[in-house]
């Protein structure tokens, strides 16, 4: 029997994928009431351990990447949660991840998670949603539930559609947005889905045969997908993880016609594992698969409507944007839309994308529904732009910018739609972005609250190109190498303090003030080393490119906080086993007029590195 319950939120964020857990745990953080509708038992998406596709991003999987001078990897919430991942789960769990991703959302008490709930329809008076209805059909629950403002990271859309967000599916032609990869005509093509497998290698040799509805494949058949034992599309990639291009469906309703791709994928995993076991010598007498899924990896459905559509030019030639939440990096990465059945066709083409680029809120900001937002691969975008887009630190990016947006727009009582115009409020919204970790191209930390930026910054020692007073410059990474940023809109330099190398640890870095301040809390940015790739992957020799199972060396491990009172140096914090980029300390030690971070030890390297101090 189902029975009937209503809620109130200043937030509603409908899909619990990597877009939306960083739009609702963004929107918490900053002090506003947040429920979570999951139409899944899980979190996580893409990523989850129900699909266990790679989270990766702009730095194109540690393509886009040289030490202390291209460092383009996501920071803010996603990179709290990989940190936390790779320490945690060295095993490379992926239910240990959908775990991490569970408690990060548990542990926010404005945020309310409603698992296994599914939004199915909107009521809307006059361009305004004013609630929504949701079911839990595992509890025989319905749930009507009123918000401030909605956020639609379902993927496919549903909320945004069912409020009447106006939305396109497929290819746009060149002439539309003057795209120049874009086909000459428009049509209803996208990118297909796919499902993953694992298998494991036995001390001997696993018979597998093959279901009578399994596909059929020849060698010429997978001529251009890598699927021996010894080669792939990362190296030297043995069978563990399966094979992303196990693609198909882009010439379907990737919405509508489920089920069907779902069926045909399970057909096309099975068929591609008998090729490899009975079809020749691929290296896999002694593999067994372990695990394939049930729920496919969905790449393309809608594509919203917003305020602004990013295209190819936008991606391809950087240009600026007044209110970038985000950023992006990743390859305009377009798949043949037959997927495997487009044999002669490569499983996909990767578009350079030069440099680093800007993702506007206004392509989070539905154009026609006053109070919607909508983050992850349904933002407003081409086809072609979207290509880069959708991957999930990317998306997490977005997610985190669209919560801070939110979170602003209720606490000024103010609509989405309001947002984009409001300079002051954009500048707002970036610089708790900037407080936040996240990085956005060309902004530096302006913030009048911020007593670090009036001290006087010393330290025990220092590099020449790392100077103590770089941690209160406002940029917290390197972005100045041939494919970061484009040189007007950054400057060179390692933006962080590192102590010298010859002088042994512990060093310190001291901020001083001529007169006595009260802060409440201190903020500490560390070197994670972002020019590295680090996502989770069970592919072995993609992890091998990574540190994982372990800090990052670059990382300060161990510190004392130390503040001045009267003169005398007093103990406010102590930590030990760091693995953070991000550590705020609470501070209730009255007037001080310095502040000292004795650091003790790495997780690695033999000298301190610290990109940012803020004080408050």
């Amino acid at each position: 029997m189902i029975e009937s319950h209503s809620f109130s939120c200043d937030v509603l964020v409908a899909g619990g994928g990597m877009s939306g857990v960083g739009a609702a745990l963004a929107a918490a953080r900053r002090g506003v009431q947040v429920i979570l509708c999951q139409d899944r038992p899980v979190l996580g998406g893409n990523a989850s351990s129900e699909i266990r596709m790679h989270v990766v991003g702009s730095d194109q999987s540690g393509g886009r990447g040289s030490e202390l001078e291209t460092e383009a990897r996501e920071t803010g919430l996603i990179e709290e949660i990989r940190l936390e991942n790779c320490v945690r789960n060295a095993q490379r769990s992926p239910s240990m991840f959908d775990l991490i991703l569970y408690e990060k959302c548990r542990a926010e008490p404005n945020l309310q998670l409603m698992l296994n709930t599914t939004v199915l329809a909107a009521d809307v008076a006059d361009g305004i949603i004013q609630s929504i209805t949701a079911d839990r059909q595992s509890t025989e629950d319905r749930f009507t539930i009123t918000a401030q403002i909605y956020i639609d990271a379902t993927g496919d859309g549903r909320l945004g559609v069912e409020a009447g967000a106006s939305f396109v599916e497929g290819r746009e032609s060149t002439d539309q947005h003057g795209e120049s990869l874009a086909p000459s005509e428009p049509d209803s093509m996208r990118l297909g889905s796919s499902l993953m497998f694992q298998a494991r290698k036995h001390d001997h040799p696993i018979p597998f045969v093959a279901p009578d509805w399994a596909r059929d494949f020849s060698e010429e058949d997978l001529h251009l997908r890598p699927h021996a034992s010894t080669t792939g599309f990362y190296g030297d990639l043995n069978l563990e993880y399966g094979y992303w291009w196990i693609e198909w469906g882009g010439h379907l309703d990737t919405i509508k016609q489920n089920e069907e791709i779902t069926d045909e994928l399970l057909a096309i995993i099975l068929g591609a594992w008998d090729h490899v076991k009975n079809g020749g010598d691929h290296g896999a007498d002694n593999w067994a698969l372990e695990w394939f899924g049930f729920v496919p990896g969905k790449r393309e459905s809608r594509r919203f409507i917003g305020q602004y559509i990013l295209t190819e030019k936008d991606v391809i030639t950087s240009i600026p944007h007044h209110d970038a939440i985000a950023y992006g990096g990743w390859f305009i990465d377009t798949h043949p839309f037959m997927g495997v059945d487009a044999s002669d066709e490569p499983p996909c083409r990767q578009h350079k994308v030069p440099l680093l680029y800007d993702i506007p809120l206004r392509t989070c900001v539905s154009a026609d529904i006053e109070n919607l937002m909508f983050v992850g691969r349904n933002m407003s975008a081409t086809h072609i732009a979207f290509a880069s887009t959708r991957v999930m630190a990317t998306c997490m990016e977005m997610g985190q910018g669209v919560g801070v947006a939110a979170a602003y727009a209720v606490d000024k009582d103010l609509s989405p739609a309001e947002l984009s115009s409001n300079e002051s409020g954009i500048a707002t919204i970036q610089q708790q972005l900037l407080e936040d970790d996240v990085f956005l191209i060309g902004i530096v930390n302006q913030d009048d609250q911020d007593l670090a930026r009036r001290a006087t910054v010393s330290s025990s020692s220092e590099q020449v190109n790392g100077a103590a007073n770089n941690c209160i410059k406002g940029q917290t990474r390197s972005v100045h190498g041939s494919d970061g940023v484009a040189k007007e809109r950054t400057s060179t330099g390692t933006h962080r303090w590192m102590s010298d190398p010859n002088v042994p640890l512990p060093a310190w870095l001291m901020l001083e003030w001529s007169e006595p301040i009260e802060p409440s809390r201190m903020q500490l940015i560390f070197d994670t080393g972002l020019h590295r790739v680090m996502t989770m992957s069970l592919a072995d020799s993609y992890t091998k490119r990574m540190k994982w199972g372990v800090s990052q060396p670059e990382t300060v491990r161990d510190y004392v906080i130390e503040v001045r009172v009267v003169g005398l140096w007093k103990e406010a914090c102590c930590v030990e086993d760091n693995y953070q980029r991000r550590k705020v300390h609470p501070l209730d030690c009255g007037p001080i007029d310095a502040i000292r971070v004795r650091i003790t030890a790495a997780n690695g390297l033999d000298h301190a590195r610290v990109c940012e101090v803020r004080v408050y």
